[in-house]
């Protein structure tokens, strides 16, 4: 190949050249000098930028035959991070919606300082919260007897402490927002707290949703904590993340570009969710 690119670009070089050279435009020798190193120079950088694109090229095609001909590994790893990334966002949804709502809706002593800690909590670094789990989870840990350290139970339970906080500060925005006068109405009607609280979340449904759908965007392309508790062992715990690391450290860039595309794809979807939900979400107001 670098031969052949060689051999195009003598062979550009003279072609340039004896085209400029008789050129009748071209007056003095400074111009055709000019204008053959110029025109020369453009061509060979082309072919120079092609040939170095030449193996992105080929591997970006390969990645694509790879998802269409349905390779089993790729997508076991697939389903496999979609089953984590699922249970934990189950489990931040669960967690994070009713905190929002109640941290959005009552008034209690240290209301500031529980929504700072949310909003700090948005942005935690997931190899922190990935190394606060090994240590808990550890044999010398104090949960260490449950032997759930590289499983992916300790990976549900990692992605979801991401999510969480996520999910709770957005829902209380999601809250706050919603009218007052729906709560005062729903207890001169009679209803109970609970029932107020359920009415305030339907009227809040589509800001909630679009912060449920966030946090799986969250923890969709998330790699260091799940990478420091769940040990990327193949078959058990591998998911797209990971595997990207593990595969370009390896040089195996095909499967690696593959789950790239799957992964880049997915967060499209979600992000294409999210700005329709709100967009909903703005209709209906």
């Amino acid at each position: 190949m670098l031969n052949l690119f060689q051999h195009l670009i003598n062979l550009m070089y003279y072609k340039t050249l004896k085209r400029v050279q008789g050129d009748s435009f071209c007056v003095y020798h400074g111009k055709r000098d000019a204008s053959v190193k110029t025109e020369f120079l453009s061509l060979a950088f082309l072919f120079v930028l092609l040939y170095v694109m030449h193996d992105i090229l080929k591997s970006f095609a390969e990645a694509v035959g790879l998802i269409f001909s349905f390779n089993r590994e790729l997508y076991s790893i697939i389903l496999l991070s979609l089953k984590i990334s699922g249970s934990a966002l189950i489990g931040a949804s669960l967690l994070g919606v009713p905190i929002g709502a109640i941290v959005g809706m009552k008034r209690f002593f240290g209301k500031g300082i529980v929504i700072s800690v949310l909003n700090t909590f948005m942005g935690l670094p997931p190899v922190a919260v990935g190394l606060f789990f090994y240590l808990l989870f550890s044999r010398r840990g104090p949960l260490g007897f449950l032997g759930i350290l590289y499983s992916p139970s300790a990976m549900v339970i990692a992605q979801t402490a991401l999510a969480m906080p996520i999910v709770a500060a957005l829902s209380h925005s999601a809250v706050a927002s919603v009218d007052k006068g729906i709560r005062h109405t729903a207890a001169t009607l009679g209803a109970t707290p609970f029932q107020t609280v359920k009415k305030v979340i339907v009227e809040a449904r589509y800001s909630i949703m679009a912060a449920v759908i966030a946090g799986f965007g969250r923890i969709i392309a998330e790699v260091g904590a799940i990478l420091i508790v769940g040990g990327n062992i193949d078959g058990y715990t591998r998911v797209m993340t990971t595997t990207i690391a593990l595969e370009t450290d390896k040089g195996n860039f095909v499967l690696a570009l593959g789950l790239g595309i799957v992964l880049v794809t997915i967060s499209l979807i979600v992000n294409i969710a999210l700005h329709r939900v709100q967009g909903i979400g703005v209709q209906g107001d």
